[in-house]
């Protein structure tokens, strides 16, 4: 067997849904926090690790996995009952980027955020798709700790705990 990013991807679906379960144990309040800046708090950087997500799916494959190109993305997080829905949502576009992972490495060419023409290679796509998870959820635990919450307990996320948890 090759080494590929099979295994990463799965660990960040597992993690996204671990962090979105930590998160449905908190007060509705906790959705606010934020390290230092209050328009970036738990809820919007959330929702915006799946809304991400789903836009790379794309980007990579041609293919939505939640939302049509040109459609408003995916309704934010207001408040805890949004979690379920956003939980659903996570598994959808998780499971569209580990799908990627059949496809040929190749260079895309798109006009970014920046109204710039691009090229990126679909696997620098995918691990960019990893490592912004990632970071993200290291804000929510700051944001969270910051404010007096309960933080995700990033180790309790890691590949490690990943590999225990998942491995029979």
């Amino acid at each position: 067997m090759t080494i590929a990013l099979d295994r990463l991807l799965a660990h960040m679906a597992w993690a996204n849904q671990k962090t979105i379960e930590h998160l449905q144990s908190l007060p509705e309040e906790s959705l606010k926090a934020y390290a230092t800046n209050p328009e970036w708090h738990v809820a919007e950087i959330i929702y915006h690790i799946v809304d991400s997500g789903d836009h790379y799916a794309f980007r990579i494959g041609g293919m939505p996995a939640l939302t049509q190109p040109g459609d408003p993305c995916i309704d934010e997080v207001k408040g805890l009952s949004d979690l379920a829905r956003l939980k659903e949502q996570a598994v959808i576009v998780d499971k569209a980027l580990s799908d990627c992972v059949k496809l040929d490495d190749i260079q895309i060419e798109f006009v970014n955020a920046e109204d710039k023409l691009v090229k990126r290679w679909r696997s620098t796509i995918l691990s960019q798709s990893i490592h912004h998870a990632t970071e993200h959820r290291a804000q929510i635990a700051s944001a969270l700790e910051a404010k007096g919450f309960t933080p995700v307990d990033l180790d309790e996320l890691d590949l490690w705990a990943f590999e225990i948890d998942t491995e029979s």
